[in-house]
């Protein structure tokens, strides 16, 4: 028996063994026969005509970004986990109100999701960054990191691609309509017959019951994530409170049965809690989830207290941030929450996953342990699986795909010679030396051994919209299945009580999710990947642990995340095609950002940010840096409403201190010699 045992074993061992090293250039050459296929020069790029807010273009280009047509393509369509609607339901879904399809390339660009033409990695002719995405031998629509990193600017009739640049969806308008046309196929009958017979001709589904069932699933799962992220201030085009979003579809899934009830008991009787929770066990599946929160939302006091119960407000909407150099950061995330060094990439991009409905199969489970064993209760104990849809095989190839990818230069063969004035660009390196080297180092964009130090500016000194780099930090969350797990944090590890703050249940559950192999293989197989993922995402990874840099509150045992409370300054190459500006988006060009947030009072020449505009057109201003923000019917930004401030980050517009020099503010030709800088890098 033992001798057989240690055969098996053995044999085990040799399988994964070869797995480590067939796999890994099994997937290289798969990569690189994908890149010969798709050797597009266009990128699969599609034409407008004319949209809603009168944009068009009838030419796509694409800048040098040091990635090749395959290169591009390839990012749009690796798939990393993302389950938004079985992949039949999006291909046979209508708009609502119409029997137009929803996915059309003119209903997609509405949202200002970029739309494409059928290729070989893409033959539905899906908008950049939607993919078809598998999960337990089912096929969903699923986002790749292009949906929200893919920008495009457009100048007379010219569209630009930029690789990794700040996506300009409207993802919340894009759901709020989807759940439309979810809501429409189950309550109208002539809809839903349309839409049954489209999917069953599909094939996927065996039946029309089937059908009508993930119907119901679907259409509630929509609801109820547009009702637990409801945000009082709207977001519009190019802005997403993402990590609000992803807190709470993690607080969402870590909920389990104790807990709920314990808490449900304030408000409601036992009648009406054991009616909600019928049928559930300890832990709580996805669509247990949902139909508790249906059965328990039935007024809008209930939605506003169990909203402020169990999650955090999603009204901290900020721009997409730009993907050029990440890898090379020693810290990401606009208030330097995700760590670069050693796993760290990886659990960032889990967490960007769960945010884009990545499926979340947490579940108690007997499972094998040694201690248990040793302690003398038994070989088996109960403990809670991760299992998720995250493919964190992707995610890896994703990051290292990154590295190489460089920021785009200002085309001058597009807006002009004359764009740049060399004796301009001159004065405003010194300018720039004098105002903004301490927080924005310069960099060579195609050096490979390039690093970026991230300057942390506590919210004091940068003064800019506080609410994104508070909600990090203040907010408490039910614990749940993660209850006395330990994690660790800069001052030391943190025993997750029954509440704990959501930055640390946040990592734990990422990093919980990392270590769980991949339900959807082989037993062989996902040990193979998994050793092999961990492995390659260690010794790729040169990013090692470093102390943040900058003017901030340092993290203490009493507040272990307080150096969360600041706003992170980068490199600047390529920041011309980043618009909309500062984290939150609240000012529109690079030129309006050289002005003071206010104008003086009586002063009528003065220049200042304005407090409202436009966004929503492609259309570029080269001589503002910025996407046009006014003379069309776009979504209104308003400065004023919470979680907009413009102000903030004025160096150069007002009058500083630094050290013993007294720095007065930029005049006009000033602010334009510093701007053609910035236009160089």
């Amino acid at each position: 028996m033992v001798r057989r045992l240690l055969k098996h074993w053995l044999l085990g061992i040799v399988l994964i063994l070869i797995l480590v090293l067939v796999v890994p250039p099994l997937i290289v050459a798969l990569f690189h026969h994908q890149q010969k296929s798709d050797a597009d020069p266009g990128r699969g790029a599609a034409l407008v005509t004319e949209d809603l807010f009168g944009d068009s273009f009838t030419r796509v280009a694409y800048l040098d970004q040091n990635w090749k047509p395959q290169d591009s393509l390839w990012f749009y369509t690796i798939t990393q986990g993302s389950n938004l609607l079985p992949y039949d339901f999006f291909m046979a879904l209508e708009q609502p109100g119409t029997t137009g399809l929803f996915r059309s390339s003119e209903h997609m660009n509405r949202f200002r999701y970029l739309p494409q033409r059928a290729t070989p990695s893409n033959p539905d002719a899906l908008p950049v960054g939607f993919v078809k995405d598998g999960y337990l031998n089912k096929d969903y629509v699923g986002l790749t990191c292009a949906a929200c990193h893919t920008a495009q600017i457009n100048y007379r009739g010219l569209a630009m691609r930029i690789d990794g640049g700040p996506g300009g969806a409207d993802m919340v308008g894009f759901l709020q309509a989807l759940t439309a046309s979810m809501k429409a196929v189950r309550d109208e009958p002539a809809v839903q017959q349309r839409f049954v017979k489209e999917v069953l001709a599909r094939g996927a589904y065996a039946s029309a019951a089937d059908v009508i069932g993930d119907i119901g699933v679907y259409t509630l799962r929509l609801q109820s994530y547009n009702l637990i992220n409801n945000s009082p201030t709207a977001y519009g085009y190019a802005r997403l409170d993402a990590f609000g979003r992803i807190y709470n579809r993690t607080l969402e899934h870590l909920l389990n049965r104790y807990q709920l009830e314990a808490v449900l008991r304030n408000r409601y009787s036992p009648a009406r809690i054991a009616d909600a929770l019928a049928g559930v066990g300890e832990t709580l599946t996805s669509v247990q989830r949902d139909q508790i929160i249906a059965r328990l939302a039935t007024t809008q006091d209930d939605i506003d207290w169990l909203r402020a119960e169990f999650f955090i407000d999603a009204d901290a909407p900020v721009s997409y941030p730009f993907l050029w150099d990440v890898p090379q950061h020693d810290v990401v995330q606009w208030n330097g929450l995700g760590n670069n060094a050693g796993l760290g990439p990886l659990g960032r991009n889990a967490g960007e996953v769960i945010g884009v409905f990545g499926t979340l199969n947490w579940h108690e489970k007997d499972t094998f342990s040694l201690g248990s064993l040793l302690s003398g209760k038994g070989l088996m104990q109960k403990a809670i699986q991760f299992d998720s849809s995250v493919n964190i095989e992707n995610l890896r190839l994703i990051e290292s795909h990154l590295g190489s990818l460089q920021s785009p230069q200002w085309p001058r063969e597009v807006f002009g010679a004359a764009s740049i004035d060399p004796a301009r660009v001159l004065r405003g390196e010194r300018l720039f030396n004098q105002h903004c080297a301490s927080c924005h180092a310069s960099i060579d964009r195609r050096s490979p051994a390039r690093r970026i130090v991230a300057h942390m500016s506590g919210l004091d000194e940068v003064g800019t919209d506080s609410t994104m780099a508070d909600n990090s930090v203040r907010y408490l969350g039910y614990s749940g299945i993660l209850r006395n797990e330990y994690v660790g944090a800069n001052v030391g590890n943190i025993l997750l009580d029954k509440k704990a703050p959501i930055a640390a249940l946040l990592t734990k559950a990422t990093m919980s999710v990392l270590e769980t192999r991949d339900p959807d293989k082989s037993f062989v197989q996902r040990w193979a990947e998994w050793l092999n993922n961990m492995y390659k995402a260690y010794s790729d990874n040169e990013i090692k642990p470093s102390n943040k840099q900058g003017n901030y509150t340092i993290d203490t045992t009493i507040d272990p995340y307080a150096s969360l409370r600041a706003y992170k300054g980068r490199a600047l190459n390529g920041i011309w095609a980043t618009s909309p500006y500062l984290h939150n988006g609240s000012v529109p060009t690079l030129y309006d950002l050289l002005l003071p947030a206010q104008c003086a009072v009586g002063d009528k020449e003065a220049e200042c940010r304005p407090a409202k505009f436009r966004t929503g057109s492609r259309e570029f201003d080269p001589v503002k840096v910025g996407l046009r923000s006014d003379g069309y019917d776009g979504f209104l930004f308003d400065t004023a409403l919470a979680g907009n401030s413009n102000a903030g980050h004025e160096y150069g517009t007002v009058v500083r201190v630094n050290g013993a020099q007294t720095l007065q503010p930029l005049n006009k030709d000033e602010r334009l010699d510093l701007l053609d800088y910035l236009k160089a890098q």
